[in-house]
């Protein structure tokens, strides 16, 4: 059995199982998550590597690059292996190196959806995520286009990204939403109401930033501590809190580097006690 398959899985819409660590793939394009990577070859290794250790859910956005992403996933993996689910967000627009602008207007979130099939190399997106709300555009008209692309075939799944419970709620009337993706980390919690909803609801929760490393790594953190105790490394405890805290989260930590992506699938290996996760929970 290969690493990420000795996490447990989730059925993202009751039809797609996949085991909960996945990858990330922000961190693939260049610095500011803009423009080509600086060594192609190595970011198409790593995402190789990520599908033969085992991780069979990929998370990427048209706005990562722009582009980037997206083509060299198709390119590292298609023909895609059986089982491996890649979901994509568009919502966010990039005028530069950390720049994001979101644009909800309808003719231009459909024009993004038909962009990622091609760019990906398939026929449907298994999970297509509003990457955030655009507060000028009606929600049921960004979501509303989602829908329509789901009654073309061109859609499997709809999820929401960076929202609130109330926003959640409101995503919920208009579409069928399977998936939530928010910050959420050790040391970041402030997505706690929106990820006790998920889990009472069977939401699958899609943490970003999950490792948040500097402060957690820090050789003086308690993190640290539990890690030395367990002989992980701290990044490999803050993905496995993660998947302790609840049955519907899915980390996705991203990284360039095969060696790291070794190391942060380990967490799948850790167990904690209910001691380790009672020191870490006081870590927010």
């Amino acid at each position: 059995m290969t690493t990420a398959q000795l996490s447990d899985t989730f059925s993202i819409g009751g039809d797609l199982p996949v085991h909960r660590l996945g990858y990330g793939a922000m961190q693939l394009p260049g610095p500011g998550v803009w423009g080509e990577p600086a060594d192609r070859d190595g970011a198409l290794r790593v995402v190789r590597a990520a599908v033969e250790q085992g991780v069979d859910f990929i998370d990427t956005a048209d706005s990562y690059g722009p582009f980037v992403s997206e083509q060299t996933i198709a390119e590292a993996l298609h023909p895609y292996p059986e089982g491996v689910v890649v979901a994509t967000k568009a919502g966010l627009t990039r005028q530069g190196p950390g720049i994001w602008t979101p644009v909800g207007r309808p003719a231009y979130l459909r024009q993004q959806v038909e962009l990622s099939l091609r760019h990906l190399r398939v026929e449907r997106i298994d999970l297509i995520q509003l990457h955030r709300i655009d507060p000028e555009v009606p929600l049921a008209d960004q979501l509303g286009v989602f829908r329509d692309l789901q009654d073309e075939g061109k859609v499997r799944h709809i999820g929401v990204s960076e929202v609130s419970v109330e926003e959640l709620r409101a995503a919920r009337e208009i579409v069928d939403v399977v998936s939530v993706q928010n910050l959420y980390n050790l040391t970041n919690r402030q997505s706690q109401d929106v990820l006790d909803f998920a889990t009472a609801e069977g939401i699958a929760f899609i943490p970003w930033f999950p490792i948040a490393t500097g402060d957690l790594a820090a050789p003086d953190s308690p993190v640290a501590d539990i890690a030395r105790e367990l002989d992980a490394t701290p990044s490999q405890v803050a993905l496995a809190w993660l998947l302790q805290k609840s049955p519907v989260v899915l980390p996705i930590p991203g990284t360039k580097s095969v060696d790291h992506l070794t190391e942060n699938l380990g967490a799948a290996r850790l167990s904690l006690s209910g001691e380790d996760v009672q020191r870490l929970d006081a870590l927010a």
